[in-house]
C-alpha cells in the first residue's frame, strides 16, 4: 500500500532502544485478513495517537509508501 489506512488487532508491542532512543515494535495481525501472517512495525511513540496500547486493542494503521507512520486505537466495539 502506497497511501491508506488499514484496521488491524495487536497482538503485542514491545519497547525497543535504537541508539539510546525508545522506540516501539508492534505486532499485529490485518482485520480484514486474520488468517495472515503477523506483521512488525517499528515506530516512535510520537507515532500513536493517544500514546497508550495494550495486546489485543483494534487499531488503525496509517501507510505511507508501505510503511507504517501513524496507530491509533480503535474505540471498543463491546
Amino acid at each position: 500500500m502506497l497511501k491508506g489506512t488499514r484496521e488491524a488487532v495487536l497482538q503485542r508491542i514491545n519497547p525497543i532502544s535504537i541508539h539510546g532512543q525508545i522506540s516501539w515494535e508492534i505486532v499485529f495481525i490485518h482485520a480484514d485478513d486474520p488468517e495472515s501472517q503477523l506483521h512488525a512495525a517499528r515506530i516512535g511513540p510520537e507515532a500513536v495517537a493517544g500514546h497508550t496500547l495494550d495486546a489485543g486493542d483494534r487499531i488503525e494503521l496509517e501507510y505511507l509508501v508501505g510503511v507504517v507512520v501513524k496507530v491509533t486505537r480503535l474505540p471498543s466495539t463491546q
